[in-house]
């Protein structure tokens, strides 16, 4: 009796730790756990925009709410690809919501409700609501119409609907006054106008001596790492950088096997016997394709072009099966007819005259009768319509396909249906378009088709998926970091190894894996460090294996980071020396420097260069070197300096100055619009950078 007591005691003692631990366990990891908002958590924050945390639910109402206008425009459901493009867009939402929110309180912007009511229904419409309240015999706003909505709020129910709608024209009235507030600021000189109007209508002629930086061999110049660090200091802010996460992967694709093969040619074999001896194509169809039966009947440039091939057509019978890397298709001929239309398959050769003068036109109808003539005497249509041809035909031969009467110009129609079998037109066509000389590939006919179709898609088996699954869990469990990943990768021969660098956090896209959004946040994640390799993701019928081999901090990017675009640049600085140590000192005119550098100085000439263009034909962008021209008198040179791609020695030729004009008020405008645009933009792009914003949206998409 005293051992079933104590046993009592010690079962209740036992049940109540039990009780405390469950507790703990139910109440405790909500609580006391990482993400508990008790203790200061942030599981449902999505980011911080301007010091305001945004948690998952008012981002998702965003999100849902661009998600369902997009989807009322296309017409479908957004694939997931889309679904980053409206994430992000969503984001961009809150951001410019937000931050203009701070903005207009702090400059004591706002809509009153006077304001607000004047919009609606007084004398100043929103836009908006001009277009919604329109008198639909007229197209004139009614006033009468908005009173009478106004008043059956309540009774619609529409009240909620109509609340969202007067506080988006308020948004957009607010962002109005703000805009303003830059476009009213801005201001454009007559002076100003008038050099900008000098820069886009003077033009100069060039003589150019270059020399490009290509012309030097890479290994004949040594970068160092001091030279390296010196560059990267004189040109920091070129290299500011964004969070990226860098990784190497492999792909191990789910494919068709020859075993999948075997099964599925021996499956439509079977099919086929049937498909040739049933009654009802339709039915057939409809049981066994994975399209549905058409029942259309169509000429003979609406046939497949494995049909195409098999002219004429028999009726009932079975072609195929065609098999591509996605598919395997039978046809069937269920029924032929005579259609309404004659459908031919012709090429031509067009000559285009030059201009509507009679004397081009002229012209081009001598080269058309030449090209018909050598026809005719049997040089080869398709290699004549590659070389005369002025259309997008030229390029496969002048193969205009098959169609049907009344498609083409009237002229040309009439002499292709009025030709009877197949060759070349004896005369040349004039239509509008030139002259065209015509072959008949495909005599005309009436015979239309009623094609019953059996697509099957071609699916890698269970077999097939398990076989390419063992492969990536293998190599995943076990690689237990990056070294080992690697060897095993090395003696799987099978294996490809690929890297991409320096991720986005929002990315989606991969190198080729277009849909890598789990792959993304697993690099992202938490508790990913560098070294660790995933575990197996599905991607694209495809499992891919990863491991994180570096991570980026948004800021500047390291020296390391970016050794390779550094070093090109800087063995650029290293190459305009060696040129300019070469040219230094020489004498003469441009050609004559060019003589003495060498076979690698090339000289060309420009002409019709402006100011504003900033490049040089020939030679590219120079913005340095348009710029140092315009600085010269006629007959004048610079002394060599450092271009874009190589080094130049620019001549002035002769300059075209713009034509005078006394009225700049059309450039002054034109600027003005520019810079008020401008002042915007650039005004909202500092408010974001002053935002600091966190996002944190990988934790979630």
């Amino acid at each position: 009796m005293a051992l079933i007591n104590k046993i009592r005691e010690k079962s209740g003692w036992a049940v109540g730790a039990i009780a405390i631990g469950l507790g703990v366990f139910v109440v405790g990891g909500d609580l006391l756990g990482p993400n508990s908002r008790l203790l200061g958590g942030n599981a449902n924050i999505v980011g911080e925009i301007a010091g305001e945390e945004i948690d998952y639910q008012e981002f998702d109402n965003i999100l849902q709410q661009v998600k369902a206008d997009y989807e009322g425009r296309v017409g479908r459901t957004a694939t997931e690809g889309e679904m980053a493009m409206l994430r992000e867009q969503a984001w961009n939402q809150l951001i410019f919501k937000i931050v203009l929110e701070k903005e207009y309180d702090r400059l004591g912007l706002e809509v009153t409700d006077e304001e607000l009511a004047d919009m609606v229904q007084g004398n100043n419409i929103h836009p908006a609501v001009m277009q919604a309240f329109a008198n639909p015999q007229t197209g004139e706003f009614d006033r009468n119409q908005v009173l009478q909505y106004l008043q059956n709020l309540d009774q619609t129910g529409t009240r909620s609907m109509w609340v969202n709608f007067e506080q988006s024209i308020a948004e957009d009235r607010l962002q109005s006054k703000y805009a303003n507030l830059f476009s009213k600021t801005a201001y454009v000189t007559g002076a100003e106008a008038k050099s900008f109007y000098q820069a886009q209508n003077s033009a100069a002629t060039l003589k150019v001596l270059f020399v490009p930086y290509g012309s030097i061999s890479d290994s004949a110049v040594s970068v160092t790492d001091a030279q390296l660090k010196d560059y990267y200091q004189r040109n920091k802010e070129l290299y500011k950088v964004e969070e990226g996460r860098t990784i190497e992967f492999v792909t191990i694709p789910v494919a068709v096997s020859a075993e999948d093969s075997t099964y599925y040619n021996q499956e439509i074999a079977e099919i086929s016997k049937q498909f040739a001896s049933t009654t009802n194509d339709s039915a057939f169809v409809n049981a066994n394709s994975d399209m549905p039966f058409s029942g259309a009947y169509v000429n003979p440039g609406e046939l497949p072009e494995e049909l195409l091939k098999q002219l004429p057509l028999e009726k009932g019978k079975v072609y195929g099966p065609y098999t591509t890397s996605s598919n395997v298709t039978l046809y069937k001929v269920s029924d032929i007819k005579t259609a309404d239309k004659n459908a031919v398959r012709a090429s031509h050769i067009l000559i285009r005259p030059e201009s509507d003068t009679p004397e081009d036109k002229a012209a081009a109808k001598v080269k058309a009768q030449d090209v018909l003539t050598q026809l005719k005497n049997g040089a080869d249509f398709a290699q004549m319509a590659a070389q005369h041809g002025s259309d997008g035909t030229a390029s496969r031969g002048g193969d205009l396909g098959w169609f049907p009467e009344g498609q083409m110009v009237p002229a040309f129609e009439k002499a292709v249906f009025g030709f009877s079998g197949t060759g070349l037109l004896p005369n040349l066509v004039e239509t509008e378009y030139g002259y065209h000389i015509v072959k008949v590939t495909e005599p005309k006919t009436k015979q239309s088709y009623k094609i019953a179709a059996i697509t099957r898609s071609l699916e890698p088996s269970e077999t097939t998926r398990d076989a390419a699954y063992a492969v990536a869990d293998e190599l995943a469990g076990t690689s237990g970091n990056t070294e080992e990943f690697r060897k095993n990768v090395e003696a799987n021969k099978s294996l490809v190894k690929e890297e991409a660098a320096h991720i986005g956090k929002n990315q989606v896209l991969v190198n080729n894996l277009t849909s890598a959004r789990e792959l993304v946040r697993w690099a992202y994640a938490k508790d990913t460090d560098i070294g660790d390799v995933s575990p197996v993701y599905e991607i694209n019928d495809q499992f891919v294996v990863a491991t994180l081999t570096g991570k980026r901090d948004k800021g500047y990017a390291s020296v390391e980071d970016v050794r390779e675009e550094l070093t090109a640049a800087v063995r650029d600085e290293l190459k305009a020396k060696q040129i300019l140590d070469k040219l230094k000192g020489q004498q003469g005119s441009v050609d004559q420097m060019a003589a003495a550098y060498g076979p690698d100085a090339i000289v060309r000439t420009a002409d019709n260069v402006t100011l504003a263009s900033n490049s040089i034909p020939g030679i590219g962008v120079e913005p340095v070197a348009v710029g140092k021209a315009f600085g010269l008198k006629p007959g004048s040179r610079t002394t060599p300096f450092e271009g874009e791609a190589g080094v130049l020695v620019v001549e002035l030729t002769s300059l075209n100055p713009a034509p005078e004009i006394d009225d700049f008020s059309n450039v002054k405008q034109q600027i003005l619009t520019t810079r008020a645009g401008r002042a915007e933009t650039r005004a909202f792009e500092a408010l974001r950078e002053k935002a600091d914003i966190k996002d944190n949206r990988v934790r979630f998409f």
